[in-house]
């Protein structure tokens, strides 16, 4: 098995899926912990299915590329349901349920009409369960995805102390001044850029798994906020690069065995917190 790794690893198409698997991974766990105390957790579905219907859109105007479209239609929607949720008419989770399905039909749509493929059910499938073009990665879809998983980064830690006041206790953040709308907005916003960044790893449709599972696995574990993040964090690398490795070597789905290997693994921290006794 070590000989065949290292025989796959000397190609540069699979060392280029393992480094865009790897920062996609770090990105999507870092404000997972966020989301899922904020019980805010599905927005990782909701603006999922905005991409897919705005990669639909791209697909039927024959963009070459399609990340100039589908990049800031996600953005522009994380801001609306960001505003729609706080809206007293229109609850959060009422707001995501309504912007997913919408998107979701509206995409399926538009491929069903002008759609020139001879395979279209092929064509939904991948994109909603990911497909092997991760392995076909370009070198400038690399570089884009080393700068903006570098920047989610950066933005996490240097606003790591206002992103954990708007957490735990919004309300107290704007009694002393913070501006929490604010930081709501950069955390829908950075949700956007992780979503895009993770529809060619695990696809439209298995993206919140990336996002919620090593959150609440590492809840399993540890109670502080800061090491559930940094487990999270590392939990969720080690997924993606087993996940990756494993379909290479047994040639089943990218992403759903990436998301296998997540579930399998907060099974393991459900056991181990529970025999440690963490959660008593």
């Amino acid at each position: 098995m070590i000989e065949t790794i290292a025989m796959y690893m000397q190609h540069a198409l699979v060392r280029r899926a393992l480094i865009v698997g790897v920062l996609i991974a770090l990105s999507s766990s870092l404000l997972g912990v966020t989301l899922v105390l904020k019980r805010f957790s599905f927005i990782g579905d909701g603006l999922s299915h905005v991409a897919f219907g705005a990669m639909a859109i791209a697909s039927v105007v024959n963009l070459t590329n399609k990340m100039v479209l589908i990049l800031p239609i996600t953005v522009i929607s994380a801001i609306l349901l960001l505003r729609t949720g706080q809206n007293t008419r229109i609850k959060g989770d009422a707001a995501i349920a309504m912007i997913s399905v919408g998107a979701l039909a509206f995409g399926y749509l538009l491929m069903n009409i002008f759609s020139t493929s001879t395979n279209l059910s092929g064509d939904v499938c991948s994109t909603l369960f990911g497909s092997t073009s991760i392995l076909t990665l370009t070198k400038w879809e690399v570089w884009l995805c080393i700068i903006l998983s570098v920047a989610v980064v950066a933005i996490f830690i240097f606003f790591y102390n206002k992103i954990f006041a708007v957490t735990f206790d919004e309300n107290f953040a704007k009694a002393v001044g913070t501006n929490a709308d604010g930081y709501n907005l950069l955390i829908a916003i950075v949700i956007a850029v992780i979503i895009v960044l993770a529809m060619n790893l695990v696809g439209s449709l298995l993206i919140s798994a990336l996002v919620i599972f090593p959150a609440l696995s590492a809840m399993r574990l540890f109670k502080n906020f800061k090491s559930v993040t940094i487990f999270s964090a590392f939990l969720s690398v080690f997924c993606s690069f087993g996940g990756i490795i494993i379909s290479i070597l047994g040639d089943t789905p990218v992403g759903s065995t990436i998301v296998a290997v997540d579930v399998l693994a907060f099974l393991i921290c459900s056991l181990t917190g529970a025999a440690m006794g963490v959660n008593k």
